[in-house]
């Protein structure tokens, strides 16, 4: 069995407690060898690490900041649906999308804040395939919402 929860841990990362749903739907559905994480934002307790849109309220640094700590939720409901990190097979798709000023095309760098962290994790299992997207806007003012399919072995 894979020891992704050692590799957490020797990292120094903190998986944190899921955030509640802000609406109707659930943060993680397991159908059959696949998990799919509804998306998360950039939210550390009660609190988002940061708002507004990234290319004129934040930069592309603290846009991958939010970015990852999106991932981090995400790996925080897949954990409760599944029980353990360390079921995790691979992470098979990651979509970010990221609230953008009008010309921000430094997309793919924000969201390199997701996928550096799945790498950093699970190694050559983190690997993925991926959307940045960017959007005029997201829910409360988010700079970020991240989605994330992993598979389970």
């Amino acid at each position: 069995m894979n020891n992704y929860e050692g590799r957490i841990e020797e990292l120094g990362i903190k998986i944190p407690e899921p955030p509640e749903p802000v609406g109707s739907y659930i943060p993680a559905r397991k159908a059959g060898d696949l998990i799919f994480c509804s998306g998360q934002g950039p939210k550390k307790g009660d609190k988002f690490v940061h708002l507004g849109k990234v290319g004129s309220d934040l930069t592309v640094e603290e846009g991958y900041e939010a970015a990852r700590v999106s991932a981090l939720n995400c790996l925080a409901e897949i954990k409760t649906e599944i029980g353990s990190l360390n079921k995790i097979d691979k992470i098979v798709k990651v979509r970010g999308f990221v609230s953008s000023a009008a010309g921000f095309g430094g997309q793919p760098s924000v969201v390199n804040g997701a996928s550096e962290l799945l790498i950093e994790i699970f190694g050559d299992s983190g690997k993925h395939a991926r959307a940045a997207l960017g959007t005029s806007e997201l829910p409360g003012n988010i700079p970020i919402e991240v989605e994330m399919i992993a598979s389970i072995g």
